[in-house]
């Protein structure tokens, strides 16, 4: 078994279901210790906690909620206490909404800008303090509408060229500490929030499967094997990317 993150300790944030679920799981299978982070679902974390222990991973579950500044030292102290160390941060925790934009409102503007940008600010500070000398990887979790933006999505769309814009920013001012940070942006994924849309099993999927190359959407297992790559000493030249993961639909 090629172990690409023995020794290391990640968090994921969002990750009691979906795309985080995925990358947890597979960070734990490659041999990280990782921390499964998440807002609301403790249920959901902890069964990804037992599925990844079940099969001989180490993982544990610890609440924060990423647009919470006490929220996330907590979550990093919480890591540091248990773990001792810190090597790899994804921030995948998100929110979306499908609204015209006579529909938007305050509110629902600073829940998708606060999870995707202030989140992965606040979650980025407290990582680069813990990496100390050392370095590390941060992977920042886009998506295909960053840069092939859908109507009715303005405010989630604009987050995620934030999040591009972001990755590109720390990787010129991160780089001189060894910290390498990079975007996935994946197409229309399998996960509970697309099931909840209205995605996954409606009209909108079968279009989007018909613009995907390779026919077919995406799972958590496919973003995930990107993550593990960009984690791992594989990617120790990689930084300021960004890798669609989309079966082709860019």
């Amino acid at each position: 078994m090629d172990l690409k993150l023995k020794n290391k300790v990640a968090v994921v944030t969002g990750a009691s279901k979906g795309i985080g679920a995925g990358i947890a799981k597979a960070f734990a299978k490659a041999g990280a210790k990782v921390v499964v982070n998440y807002a609301t679902s403790k249920e959901g974390a902890d069964k990804v906690v037992n599925e990844i222990t079940n099969n001989g991973g180490v993982a544990v579950a610890i609440q924060g909620d990423v647009t919470i500044s006490a929220d996330v030292k907590k979550l990093f102290d919480q890591t540091k206490e248990i773990y001792g160390q810190l090597d790899i941060l994804v921030n995948n925790a998100g929110v979306f909404a499908f609204e015209p934009l006579a529909a938007v409102t305050e509110d629902s503007y600073h829940r998708q800008f606060n999870t995707h940008v202030l989140g992965n600010l606040l979650c980025s500070q407290n990582t680069v303090a813990m990496f100390g000398e050392r370095g590390g990887s941060i992977i920042n979790i886009s998506s295909t509408v960053s840069t092939n933006p859908m109507a009715g999505l303005i405010v989630y769309c604009a987050a995620k060229a934030a999040v591009d814009t972001f990755t590109k920013v720390l990787s010129k001012e991160l780089g001189p500490k060894n910290i390498r940070i990079n975007t996935i942006a994946p197409g229309v994924t399998d996960t509970e929030g697309n099931h909840t849309a209205g995605i996954i099993g409606g009209d909108l999927e079968k279009e989007m499967v018909a613009m995907t190359p390779l026919g077919r959407v995406g799972q958590p297992e496919d973003i995930a094997k990107v993550a593990v790559f960009l984690a791992s000493d594989d990617a120790s030249w990689v930084t300021g990317e960004r890798i669609t993961v989309a079966g082709g639909l860019l």
